[in-house]
């Protein structure tokens, strides 16, 4: 098996175990008590994490062996692979849009690894790298800075993202870089490397979420996802030899290869980003506890405030404690009126105590208040 075989396997593994730790990540949130500690107590997110560590030491063992335009440009298949992998294991609904974004996606990938030519692992001369991180560093500030003068939210989010893109991107450079020149010997001469494969790793997550600030998920997390691999193709093609076949032709069929799996990717994405939508939407909208528990209904004829045997008067007040209350009067040539449509009340009206001084039972201010207004017509009370 050559090198560069042997970098797609293990880019491919990479991205196999990045979408199943995804998958389970997202699962163990869905169902755990959001509480911090809590995801630690589950086996799943344990599991999770040993997957993400293994697709993290996989794609640095295949940037020691393949090229930088093959290995990153992989590593986007980890949104591809999540789709059916999610289908499969937790039953998640993909869409047309979801299968066709994948589908360009896959073509595209497949189109640059059949344009790329062999090249010996290499890395960057001390010079070289110094350049690489000024430049880097400049663009990053630059794009940050002009975001932070922006008003428009959409424009600085896109600004921010690729910034985060670019500094995930060169990370790897610099992973491809400490991987290629290792050795356990001297190994404290790739502490420098180590360091700033730190900070730009760290600087790439501040930045990307940053971005997500006031312009959603999509556009955002589009953007970096296609800035990533391009930035490292850029890198590995002008600085480390790396090459397409076919010359001036096949670097032209690579650029639209590129264009074709960008334009799946962001496919992907978007339909990821509104599959979740939909799903918190779904949960949002479930079915609240039923009025009745939580409220008393108050209809028929021999409810409270409908002239039924505890009413007292023509408002619906209650009978008092000490006996039979006041009867119902006619209250003109056509009769007592109908009762009118059921009251629902949040609790129920409290009684008030009958004295020796006020005979007849009176509801408080409150409840005669309410029932005043619903009533239909005024009663006369009689003893």
């Amino acid at each position: 098996m050559t090198s560069l075989a042997l970098s797609v396997v293990l880019a491919l593994a990479s991205a196999v175990c990045y979408a199943a730790g995804a998958i389970l990540q997202e699962h163990v949130a869905a169902t755990t008590p959001r509480l911090t500690s809590a995801p630690l107590r589950r086996g799943s997110w344990w599991t999770a994490v040993t997957l993400n560590g293994a697709g993290a030491v996989l794609h640095v063992i295949a940037l020691a062996y393949g090229p930088l335009s093959v290995v990153q440009p992989l590593g986007a298949l980890t949104i591809v692979f999540a789709l059916p992998m999610a289908a499969l294991f937790v039953r998640r609904r993909v869409g047309a849009s979801g299968w066709r974004g994948a589908l360009l996606a896959t073509v595209g990938l497949a189109g640059l690894l059949s344009l790329t030519g062999s090249a010996q692992a290499q890395a960057l001369t001390e010079r070289e790298g110094g350049w690489l991180i000024t430049i880097t560093v400049a663009v990053i500030v630059g794009l940050a800075g002009t975001a932070r003068l922006l008003r428009s939210p959409g424009f600085r989010a896109v600004l921010l993202a690729v910034a985060a893109g670019t500094a995930f991107g060169v990370s790897s450079v610099c992973t491809k870089n400490v991987a290629v020149g290792w050795t356990w010997d001297a190994w404290q001469d790739a502490l420098p490397g180590l360091v700033m494969i730190g900070l730009l790793a760290s600087s790439g997550v501040l930045l990307s979420q940053a971005s997500y600030r006031g312009a959603g998920l999509a556009s955002p997390l589009a953007t970096a996802t296609v800035v990533n691999p391009v930035v490292a193709t850029v890198v590995g093609i002008a600085a480390l030899g790396e090459h397409f076949r076919y010359g001036a032709p096949g670097a032209l069929l690579a650029v639209l290869a590129a264009l074709v799996a960008s334009t799946g990717l962001v496919m992907l994405t978007v339909h990821n980003v509104e599959a979740e939508a939909e799903a918190a939407t779904a949960a949002g909208d479930a079915p609240a506890a039923p009025a009745g528990a939580v409220a008393t209904a108050v209809e028929g004829p021999d409810a409270p405030g409908h002239g039924g045997p505890d009413a007292a008067d023509g408002n619906g007040g209650p009978e008092g404690a000490a006996g039979p209350g006041p009867q119902e009067g006619p209250a003109g040539p056509a009769g007592p009126s109908e009762p009118g449509p059921p009251l629902r009340l949040p609790r129920p009206i409290p009684r008030q105590t009958t004295g020796e001084d006020d005979p007849v039972p009176r509801l408080p201010d409150c409840g005669e208040a309410v029932l005043r207004a619903h009533a239909q017509a005024p009663r006369i009370l009689t003893r």
